[in-house]
């Protein structure tokens, strides 16, 4: 995950997606595994002893509220040593073309705070992108209910929004951002998402770019960083 504002530098992040195993191994032990796979047997745990011997932050995807529950002790557990940026993401309410089930706003925000009241939240919309279709972007009603959701936090919170649908969103994101200076953005990409990287310059040139972050995908990675490099030099 490159997620430095203002542009796709070095990654600062690790991410990965927290599941409860589908089989019951483990006692129920979170894993680390994306869907639609459900099965690893890398436990967070693990992961959590690997990671912590780098430098990098970490951003936890939880699926479910009840994989944030779980992981929450092991996360706990080691707290000393996280001295580093710590996101936690859920979809938290449905969004253009979304079709996933959303995570309980309120309780996955009690839930975390309860242990972790200093990390960032990644909340988000559950999103799809069809190639043969007319794609809406994030609407008025989408924007201004994830705003009240957090209006109450007082941590920061970062939104990922997907690079495909955030050209057509531009007015309904800057809204969001104005409405506090904790709010920024993470414009992703999903794997099979075609757009140019037109869209990408769009976004850096609409947005502050302290606000945004990027997490995304090759070539459109290498192409931003290279139309970047030619903007700068001119």
């Amino acid at each position: 995950m490159a997620a430095s504002a203002g542009g796709p530098g070095a990654a600062h992040m690790i991410e990965a997606d927290v599941l409860l195993p589908s089989d019951g191994s483990e006692h129920g032990q979170p894993i680390m595994a994306h869907p639609p796979e459900t099965g690893s047997d890398n436990t967070l745990q693990e992961w959590l002893a690997e990671v912590t011997k780098s430098n990098k932050g970490i951003k936890l995807d939880f699926k479910s509220l009840a994989a944030a529950r779980a992981s929450m002790l092991f996360l706990d557990n080691v707290k000393q040593h996280l001295q580093r940026p710590v996101w936690i993401n859920a979809d938290v309410l449905p969004g253009p073309n979304g079709s996933s089930k959303v995570v309980d706003a309120k309780a996955f925000l009690d839930t975390v705070t309860s242990f972790f009241p200093d990390v960032t939240f990644s909340l988000g919309w559950t999103t799809g992108w069809h190639p043969e279709k007319v794609n809406e972007g994030y609407t008025w009603p989408m924007v201004k209910e994830m705003d009240y959701i957090c209006s109450e936090l007082t941590q920061p919170v970062t939104f990922p929004v997907r690079a495909a649908l955030v050209r057509q969103s531009c007015s309904q994101l800057l809204w969001l951002l104005t409405k506090s200076s904790r709010y920024s953005l993470t414009v992703w990409t999903g794997k099979d998402d075609i757009y140019p990287t037109e869209d990408l310059l769009y976004i850096r040139d609409c947005f502050n770019k302290t606000q945004v972050f990027y997490d995304i995908l090759e070539p459109q990675n290498y192409e931003f960083k290279q139309a970047i490099g030619i903007r700068v030099t001119l």
